[in-house]
């Protein structure tokens, strides 16, 4: 019973959830880790935000700076110190295939280019995900954090158990009606190649929408649906750093996460689609011609 009661007082201590004492002690240590991860991660790019950035390039228009480097070095050190599972993390990950034991999906600065030009719209992500079914949890993300440090905000979720905005509960939208929905998406690193299906796509879901917001973070998009700020969000081309959170946050806000096509999503797919839930099959029919274009 000790065991149980510990890691779930610590962490209603530390952000105040209200976490339902069923749940499994694990998860509730691995979003109690994650939260202090992103914290210290998010402490680390602020710090540096205002500074002279070092800036290299991995494509034509994929960068990272030093901050991504500093930042995915806090999240480490503070992981390592309380988890043995493995660690994916986008600057020093050697592969991203989908694993068959617990890792822990670490994007440290996701919205680079927005950072590098000081546009305030980047986060932080991190993901407990197990890659094999664990007393009853998984295969999939089962903890995630996504963390906004310019606004302070902290979206969380663990699995069967609801998600959070700082303190509070959150939803997705209960908006049924395409007309009145604002959308969100984000172009691929290949967009150059690419250009034609992706902007024919775009087009077809904003003849439809109130809406659209082109932002330049996908997770942070992600957490912004769950918390009833857009109503769809669609993109090609992520990693699972990029998803792996945000597919449960948004989840356990009570929205939808799959394919283009409408099939089961996970974070080592090529295609995203997210909603509130009502209007996913009004996005599904627009976005379905799409499925498997990304090369």
């Amino acid at each position: 019973m000790h065991n149980h009661a510990r890691p779930i007082l610590k962490i209603m201590k530390i952000e105040n959830l209200n976490i339902s004492s069923s749940a499994p002690p694990d998860l509730v240590h691995a979003l109690d880790t994650a939260l202090k991860a992103a914290k210290q991660a998010g402490k680390t790019l602020m710090d540096l935000y205002s500074q002279p950035h070092d800036i290299r390039y991995k494509g034509a228009i994929d960068l990272v700076t030093e901050a991504d480097v500093a930042s995915e070095k806090a999240i480490k050190a503070v992981i390592e110190a309380e988890s043995r599972a493995e660690i994916m993390a986008e600057e020093s990950a050697d592969s991203i295939e989908c694993p068959a034991a617990p890792v822990w999906i670490i994007d440290p600065l996701d919205g680079t280019t927005n950072y590098a030009h000081g546009f305030p719209f980047f986060c932080v992500s991190i993901c407990y995900y197990l890659g094999a079914e664990v007393n009853g949890h998984g295969p999939g993300p089962v903890a995630g954090v996504i963390y906004c440090p310019v606004l302070d905000e902290m979206f969380s979720a663990l699995k069967g158990h609801g998600a959070w905005l700082n303190n509070a509960p959150m939803h997705t939208t209960s908006e049924q009606e395409m007309e009145r929905g604002l959308m969100a998406t984000g172009f691929p690193y290949t967009i150059r190649e690419e250009s034609q299906w992706v902007l024919e796509a775009l087009q077809k879901v904003i003849i439809k929408a109130q809406g659209l917001r082109r932002a330049g973070a996908a997770a942070l998009d992600l957490a912004w649906l769950a918390a009833g700020r857009v109503d769809g969000f669609w993109e090609a081309g992520l990693k699972p750093w990029d998803t792996a959170a945000g597919q449960l946050i948004v989840t356990e806000a009570g929205g939808t996460v799959t394919d283009f096509g409408g099939n089961e999503y996970n974070p080592f797919m090529k295609e995203i689609l997210a909603s509130n839930g009502p209007l996913h099959d009004k996005l599904a029919a627009i976005l379905r011609d799409f499925h498997g274009r990304y090369k």
